[in-house]
């Protein structure tokens, strides 16, 4: 199959190998990018909730799956292969209580050659898989899902 027909994939050179893709010449611009996910949270682990925290034996879960998305944004390019290694500006993760499902947001800042789309949704991921590991003792019913971008902005596809 020739790279011809897979124009859209980046990620593929012309022998249809992977690659990095080369952002050299890409001009440098204020790139954001915010993810979601979200984890349904069943009885057993919502009757844990104080406020807008949820508080198990292990701590605090939310404030531990802000630190760990935070991290796991900065880390992305050694869990993603492809990904550039970026100067991140900013990282925030925020957690809300929306009915049974705890709603985890991750925004990434960067100036630079490309997005920050990848660590975004590595950050909200990573806070939602963090839910789950501190709670699953009182339930292995949790599911995590809805992980998706909601908005970029700066590039070439930005807003």
């Amino acid at each position: 199959m020739s790279n011809a027909s897979n124009t859209a994939f980046t990620h593929l050179d012309e022998q249809d190998r992977p690659q990095m893709v080369d952002v050299g010449g890409k001009a440098d611009t204020e790139r954001t990018a915010v993810a979601q996910s979200r984890v349904y949270l069943p009885p057993a682990v919502r009757s844990c909730i104080s406020g807008q925290e949820l508080v198990t034996k292990k701590g605090a879960v939310f404030q531990t799956a802000i630190i760990a998305g935070i991290m796991a944004a900065k880390k992305t390019p050694e869990l993603i292969p492809l990904c550039h290694t970026l100067l991140l500006n900013h990282c925030s993760v925020d957690i809300k209580l929306e009915g049974e499902e705890a709603v985890i947001r991750c925004t990434v800042k960067t100036f630079g050659k490309t997005g920050v789309e990848m660590e975004a949704l590595t950050g909200a991921s990573v806070a939602a898989l963090t839910v789950y590991d501190m709670c699953k003792a009182l339930s292995m019913e949790m599911v995590i899902n809805g992980t998706k971008l909601i908005t970029k902005t700066g590039g070439k596809h930005g807003a």
